[in-house]
């Protein structure tokens, strides 16, 4: 039996990256879903010794590991700016946990420092004395760097090292930005093994986004390459201004709270969608319908939630308390801010009490309100047609990746009680 492929052999630098070490961070319990190769019920057995040797090397090979990071490079560099911030670079893993109030021994907290170490932004895994930044992660959050050192410095990070991204952006780049099928069965045939296509490729769309790699030329997504949006940048220091570290404290009380809340199986699988409903023909119902449509049910649909407006619960009984029902107890809750709606505010203001995992959506033509302009939100540019059709693929992406965090991830819940005023529900 001739061993696979080893997808490793080609870069040895890769190989280091994802190699299972206390350096990088990561795990095989975290990272690495194994599949077994069983025996079919109908094969000889092998007497040869040297046969038998073979196919045991065979098994071990045809094990699949995650080859991608667990979540997107943007949401994976609030460790790397945590450091940064605290310390500079090398930092005792406890003291930095405590400074930014996570739990050494939460599987969030373990997830969220393999994923900055799988893409190289740290360096350390999550039961190392010691925390650091990587070199390219130094010049990420050195504000003395020019914008062309710090945007290649997270191509290389964020695209360059991670195979399945890299030959994503190798195939594209320079074109028409395809379909997620037709990406899909480009990694099927370029050998990947990855479980969750879907998954990889919204990582993909996000981070070249992200990266300002994705530019609408000729009323289509194109993926531009690396070293045009690098001339683009001027390539000597201009003071940039750093980003805040938003952190959270989570006191053990709240935890083990929101841990005890029941949920049956009807909730678990209902995404209520918080939005500006308007009259029938009116703009807001126009605007609610094409976003609920083109945007959110898409992008949701593969995580199996099935997504409920509150003019479609379709219950007997009172309105408010219908809407209060499905804001406390929906699995997910997607909250589009879009004409600044006092209705919306309100039921928003409810989840966010709750501590429960949202996602925040709001049109291009409209500002962030303040009070949550520290969390991530969703811009969505729909000034015409020509600026929306070529993006909805992308923005889909934006949305699925971020209901992802919020629901694997409660503990970075990311509103403005839990990181400003943690001591409310006290």
């Amino acid at each position: 039996m001739m061993p696979t492929e080893d997808p490793w052999e080609e870069n040895s630098f890769q190989a280091n990256m994802f190699a299972d070490n206390a350096e990088n961070g990561s795990t095989n319990a975290d990272d690495e879903e194994i599949v077994e190769e069983e025996l079919l019920e109908d094969e000889e057995p092998l007497e040869d010794e040297d046969l038998l040797e073979g196919a045991s090397k065979e098994r071990k090979r045809s094990r699949t590991s995650r080859t991608y990071p667990a979540g997107s490079f943007a949401d994976s560099l609030e460790l790397g700016a945590a450091i940064y911030e605290h310390a500079g670079n090398r930092v005792r893993r406890l003291t930095l946990l405590e400074k930014i109030g996570r739990s050494p021994t939460s599987g969030t907290t373990r997830q969220m420092i393999t994923t900055s170490g799988k893409y190289g932004i740290t360096k350390g895994s999550y039961n190392a004395e010691y925390l650091e930044l990587s070199s390219e992660g130094q010049i990420i959050f050195d504000n003395s760097k020019s914008p062309r050192n710090v945007l290649q410095a997270k191509f290389t990070l964020a695209i360059d090292q991670i195979p399945p991204l890299k030959k994503l952006y190798g195939e594209y780049v320079g074109k028409r930005l395809p379909a997620q099928e037709v990406m899909r069965d480009f990694l099927k045939e370029s050998g990947e093994q990855i479980d969750d296509f879907k998954e990889c490729i919204d990582f993909f769309i996000v981070n070249v986004k992200d990266l300002g790699l994705l530019r609408t030329i000729g009323g289509a997504e194109t993926l531009i390459p690396i070293e045009q949006a690098l001339e683009e940048l001027p390539g000597q220091y201009i003071e940039r201004n750093s980003q805040p570290v938003i952190t959270q404290k989570m006191d053990s009380a709240s935890e083990s709270e929101n841990a005890e809340m029941p949920h049956s199986s009807v909730w678990d699988s209902i995404c209520f969608y918080i939005t500006p409903i308007g009259d029938e023909d009116s703009e807001q119902r126009r605007h609610s319908d094409l976003f609920l449509s083109s945007l959110v049910e898409p992008a949701v649909s593969e995580l199996n939630l099935r997504v409920i407006r509150a003019d479609k619960i379709g219950q007997q009984g009172l309105i408010t308390t219908q809407i209060i029902e499905h804001v406390r107890r929906s699995r997910l809750v997607i909250i589009d801010l879009s004409f600044l709606n006092p209705n919306v505010f309100y039921e928003m203001a409810l989840r966010h009490a709750c501590k429960l995992p949202v996602v925040h959506i709001i049109r291009k033509a409209d500002q962030v309100p303040f009070d949550v302009s520290q969390s991530r939100c969703i811009i969505i540019d729909n000034t015409d047609i020509y600026s929306f059709v070529p993006k909805i693929q992308t923005y889909q992406a934006e949305i699925a990746t971020q209901a992802r965090k919020a629901l694997e991830d409660p503990e970075h819940r990311g509103n403005p009680i839990t990181v400003f005023y943690p001591e409310f529900w006290k």
